[in-house]
């Protein structure tokens, strides 16, 4: 059954209180971690459902950040995101799944990068619903997943005298996000 928008309920991320991460191994051995600082999301429920939402998540490619200049150089240049030529990465949440009665969920999307579309499972962890002393209604998400960077085209990558390589293929997202509602 199809919803009305009067029945529908806004949330917005707050970046302030939130983070979209990463993390890749690097020399076979230890993690490199990275974050976006631009990002935004809406989020329309029916009430407070999360598991029935239409979610829409944009980040700037640009706003990367890993602790390291000439990194984050790279990683921003045509050998991985290229933010000249595609500035955003996108996710589009099609359908959420129960795991459990304790709040974790199944999300499957759509992940755009570099005008790649591909789908995606992230899981989610719920972690409430509290009002904030300015009274804000606010709802807090852990999502996690691994992709395959070569899926969206990210396929640089240096072989290392030892063998193996710089960077493995796997990427692990993680999510730490706090939603607040609109109306």
């Amino acid at each position: 059954m199809a919803m009305s928008s009067s029945e529908k309920t806004k949330w917005a991320i707050d970046p302030t209180h939130s983070e979209i991460a990463f993390r890749v191994k690097y020399l076979m051995i230890t993690n490199i971690k990275g974050v976006f600082r631009d990002f935004s999301a809406s989020v329309f429920t029916t009430g407070s459902n999360f598991v029935t939402s239409e979610i829409e998540f944009t980040l700037n490619t640009a706003s990367l950040d890993t602790g390291a200049a000439d990194r984050d150089s790279h990683v921003r240049s045509a050998d991985f995101l290229d933010v000249e030529k595609y500035n955003r990465i996108s996710f589009s949440g099609k359908k959420a799944e129960k795991a459990d009665n304790k709040g974790s969920y199944v999300l499957f999307g759509d992940l755009t990068i570099k005008d790649i579309i591909r789908p995606v499972k992230l899981n989610v962890e719920f972690g409430g619903i509290m009002k904030d002393p300015w009274g804000n209604e606010k709802a807090g998400y852990t999502l996690t997943g691994r992709v395959n960077r070569k899926d969206w085209g990210l396929n640089w990558n240096a072989a290392l005298e030892a063998g193996g390589v710089l960077l493995s293929d796997d990427v692990t997202i993680t999510c730490d996000v706090q939603l607040v509602k609109q109306s």
